[in-house]
């Protein structure tokens, strides 16, 4: 062979190589990525060709699949009361792709889960349809209920957790929208999609998840735990040497109090009533570290709590000055949280100082109904002691019984509770955000613990106030909760 044939050869030698290595790599390396991966036409062609598995609560389905008739998806997604609930379920859309627990839990509800497989292979012996497995989540109907409706045309957010267990109770978020308007791929489909991309209100985004608000005085309890737990207050009824008006460190402006008596108040009449200057100022005797150490016990700073759907961080500066910190500590400056975060900090309180781990999925379930996953309660930290939690309930419990959180009471329960109102815009000019945390009290220890944020409402600046506008949410959703139990 002369010498440039024999370059040619090794030249379609190595093609050759090249190629067989090319599919060998596509067909036994990125198989699984390719058949899975959101582009690949034949995945959506299947998860639409059977019938998908439910969401369900409190026993019952809240969503369905419906026979379009359509010879490429067959099955189109529905949903039930699906606004109220878009938070828990997101959307399965044959056009958009799916999210949430409808994403996070697609194998099991589309029945390609491994742990299906003997479920699929009788399936092909009998000659029954395939059938998607079920996802039974930890909500209680009635909360959600009560959360949704308390929020009305408010633009806001609800969680509520039972703190002995983590288990999430109920997740609201307002303005909603329906994810069965564009479940399938028609036109109509189309523009009920680009209509909610457009909306300026974000009817799509779960602000109970993933949406952080400056949090205002319902910071003030971790403030306190902080204040405890590190000594600097040992009796909360004691004066604590504040000075009226009190000036933010490295700076000569007094800090406004919107009550009065806060000159040298106790720790408990300064929950009461809100005192600014001594939450401030224990924020400053505590230090930026320790601040930063309490929160984050609570969740603060962490990017990966999942539900399973992942939270969005909430924040506490690790960097700031004195100044910021004090302010932080009233829940100002650049703090930042999520309504599940601030559900999270009001469940560890109630629960004597043991945070659990926040989950809305209980058990995952075969078409059979064969449990295939079960998940237990999971202690995620200790962020106080009993005792501290202990002072700080008397201290929240006073707020409702003689304080700002008077309308969320509830006859013959305790209820413990902080008010806030959240100061955010440019110099603080734009109308403040009202929040309201909570928990209630039975013999056997508190079923549930609640946080609400209402970002706007129809009332004047002067009449927003967490306690005027979300500690009623709170208590209906607390309610809910204690009439499902009896």
């Amino acid at each position: 062979m002369n010498k440039p044939l024999r370059h040619i050869a090794i030249f379609c030698g190595l093609l050759v190589f090249a190629l067989l290595l090319r599919d060998n790599w596509l067909q036994f390396v990125r198989a699984d990525e390719l058949n899975s991966h959101e582009r690949n036409r034949r995945v959506t062609i299947e998860r639409y060709a059977s019938v998908r598995g439910d969401i369900i609560v409190d026993g019952k389905p809240i969503t369905g699949s419906v026979d379009s008739k359509d010879p490429l998806y067959r099955y189109k997604r529905t949903y039930v009361n699906g606004p109220m609930w878009a938070p828990v379920t997101g959307f399965a859309s044959q056009a958009y792709g799916a999210n949430q627990l409808e994403k996070l839990n697609d194998s099991i509800l589309t029945g390609n889960d491994d742990r299906l497989f003997f479920d699929r292979t009788l399936s092909m012996f009998t000659g029954e349809q395939k059938k998607g497995g079920n996802v039974v989540t930890t909500l209680n109907g009635a909360a959600q209920k009560a959360a949704f409706e308390g929020l009305g045309d408010k633009k806001g957010a609800v969680a509520a957790i039972d703190p002995q267990t983590g288990r999430i109770l109920a997740l609201a978020s307002t303005p909603s929208y329906d994810p069965g308007s564009f479940a399938g791929y028609s036109g109509k489909d189309e523009k009920s999609w680009v209509a909610l991309e457009k909306d300026k209100d974000k009817p799509k985004l779960n602000r109970a998840l993933r949406e952080i608000y400056p949090p205002g005085s319902t910071f003030k309890v971790v403030t306190a735990a902080a204040a405890i737990e590190n000594g600097i207050i040992k009796d909360i009824n004691a004066p604590t040497d504040t000075p009226e008006p009190y000036k933010l460190p490295l700076s000569t402006v007094p800090m406004k109090n919107h009550a009065s008596g806060c000159k040298n108040a106790s720790l408990n009449y300064a929950m009461e009533v809100s005192c600014n200057s001594v939450f401030a100022k224990l924020g400053d005797e505590v230090g930026r570290d320790k601040m930063v150490e309490m929160a984050e016990k609570f969740g603060f700073n962490n990017p990966e709590i999942d539900t399973p759907v992942r939270a969005a961080a909430s924040v506490y500066d690790k960097k700031m000055d004195r100044g910021g910190n004090a302010l932080s500590s009233i829940g100002q400056f650049n703090t930042a949280t999520t309504p599940l975060q601030m559900a999270m900090v009001t469940a560890a309180i109630a629960n004597d100082g043991k945070l659990m781990k926040p989950y809305m999925v209980d058990h995952l379930v075969a078409p059979n109904l064969d449990v295939i996953e079960k998940h237990e309660p999971e202690e995620m930290s200790r962020p106080m002691s009993a005792e501290t939690a202990q002072l700080v309930q008397k201290m929240m419990e006073n707020v409702v019984e003689k304080g700002t959180g008077g309308n969320a009471k509830i006859r013959d329960v305790t209820v413990g509770g902080k008010t806030g109102t959240a100061q955010h815009g440019e110099k603080n000019k734009a109308r403040p955000y009202a929040w309201f945390i909570s928990y209630a009290k039975t013999d056997s220890g508190s079923p549930v613990a609640v946080a609400v944020v209402v970002e706007d409402s129809d009332a004047t600046r002067d009449d927003i106030s967490g306690g005027g506008l979300a500690a009623p949410i709170a208590r209906d959703v607390m309610k809910a909760v204690l009439d499902s139990r009896r």
